[in-house]
């Protein structure tokens, strides 16, 4: 059936696609600046376990750090469960659903519930994501203009997409990964005509604009690395193999633990998020690599070369932190922890091929980046945006190839070992949580059959 719509796109009703690209802009611009003081605020707040370890140490400052995480934690889950269920979590997989037609984004709630609680759980030290809360806040700021000013279903839902685009630009400063993020990701849900493509680009530009002008230009994990040789291609393709069954593993881990969560909550109220906050807390000022979303850890492995069983070590440890930090209830995101788990992946990986390799041309920091795209292909399956998001976060354009083949093999694998995009999942069990059934609504176009 043709788009009641689509006459807004035709080269002469200008004024239409000119007042919808400037809405779009509108939201880029809100949600650039509100997200970077996001994303201030918690950096500032990061620096209280420094404070703590200052007057405490030893046996009493793990216990005191477990109980002021374990306090946050079980306080931000209260106030996610009682005002804005929907914002716990990334928010992604709301914003799918909500360009479906299958759910509604509560603006008036959501912003003000993502953006605090959000601050508090992710300064915490818990292993989420910045980026999930500035795509839902992002959304959000969309969701409210549309309801302000007149706008058409496609519309509607065009300006969600450009919110969600604004929120990830905002969120690593790296607009041509979040305008492929919504074109890969969401090509099932999202609008294309001419004035919806234009508002995301529109969007995510004037967003990455704000965060530049509030937080500085440059990368936020700025890198460099000389560009490996053409005969280790085939080693990023093992690598993109292992990828590829992690990412599956990775997903079905969250998957598992949300049921987990539900049955120790259904037993002893919050008592989940609780035995996490604490469990985070000690972390915290024991391994702090193994915690908090993962930026200062992605930086910090790729500037200090570190041993093979420690990276092992935290590897592990920041998987089963992630995927329990996520089922928590709080606001949070998976795309930062899961670039911190797979630089560690990808360090071990060529720390591995340096040890057994007689030459001298293998660089493990070349792995670790390459594996920064392939775990995120193998998961979200989209494996140009991993590709281009790791370039636009490390700057090191010398990776363009090895990301490319990674990202391609890790995305492969994960489809031929039975693995299913993150967000479909997620998807799919909150809209079982809501009683939802996707066919009641054109589930021909969802992609969760």
């Amino acid at each position: 059936m043709d788009d009641p719509t689509a006459s807004l796109d035709r080269p002469g009703n200008r004024n239409a696609q000119v007042r919808y690209v400037l809405l779009a802009g509108v939201a880029g611009i809100l949600t650039g600046t509100v997200g970077s003081f996001f994303h201030l605020l918690i950096d500032r707040l990061h620096v209280w376990p420094k404070l703590l370890s200052d007057h405490l140490s030893g046996p009493l400052l793990v216990l005191c750090a477990g109980l002021i995480v374990m306090f946050v934690t079980v306080v931000v889950a209260y106030l996610v469960r009682r005002f804005s269920p929907e914002a716990s979590g990334s928010g992604v997989q709301e914003i799918e659903g909500a360009m479906l037609g299958l759910r509604t984004v509560h603006w008036r709630r959501v912003l003000p519930i993502k953006f605090f609680t959000g601050i508090f759980a992710i300064a915490s030290g818990l292993v989420l994501g910045r980026e999930g809360p500035t795509i839902h806040i992002g959304a959000s700021f969309s969701a409210a203009i549309t309801e302000f000013f007149k706008v058409s279903e496609t519309e509607r839902r065009g300006m969600l997409g450009a919110g969600a685009a604004a929120g990830l630009a905002c969120a690593f400063n790296a607009p041509l990964a979040a305008i492929l993020f919504i074109i890969e990701e969401t090509h099932r849900q999202f609008p294309y005509t001419f004035r919806t493509y234009m508002g995301i680009i529109v969007a995510a530009v004037l967003s990455t604009a704000m965060t530049q002008i509030i937080g500085g230009t440059a990368p936020d994990f700025s890198m460099s690395v000389a560009e490996p040789q053409i005969f280790l291609l085939p080693a990023f393709v093992v690598l993109g193999c292992v990828l590829g069954v992690l990412g599956v593993v990775l997903n079905a881990g969250l998957m598992r633990t949300a049921v987990i969560a539900a049955a120790l909550n259904a037993r002893i109220c919050f008592l989940y998020p609780a035995l996490v906050g604490f469990a985070v807390g000690a972390l915290l000022v024991t391994v702090p690599l193994s915690v908090t979303g993962g930026e200062h850890a992605v930086t910090f492995l790729a500037e200090h070369q570190r041993g093979l069983m420690f990276l092992l070590l935290l590897a592990v440890l920041r998987y089963f932190t992630m995927i329990t930090s996520y089922s928590a209830g709080t606001p949070g995101g998976i795309f930062a922890p899961m670039l911190a788990l797979s630089m560690c992946v990808g360090l071990l990986f060529g720390g591995l091929l340096d040890a057994i390799t007689p030459s001298e041309t293998v660089v493990p920091l070349a792995f670790g980046m390459a594996a920064m795209g392939g775990l995120f292909s193998a998961s979200v399956r989209a494996p140009v945006v991993g590709a281009v998001l790791t370039l636009e976060l490390t700057g090191a354009y010398t990776m363009v190839m090895p990301l490319i083949v990674t990202c391609v093999t890790a995305n492969m694998v994960a489809q031929w070992v039975g693995g299913r995009p993150i967000y479909d999942q997620l998807l799919e069990r909150t809209l079982a949580q809501a009683g939802i059934k996707p066919e009641a609504k054109g589930a021909d176009n969802t992609g969760l059959a």
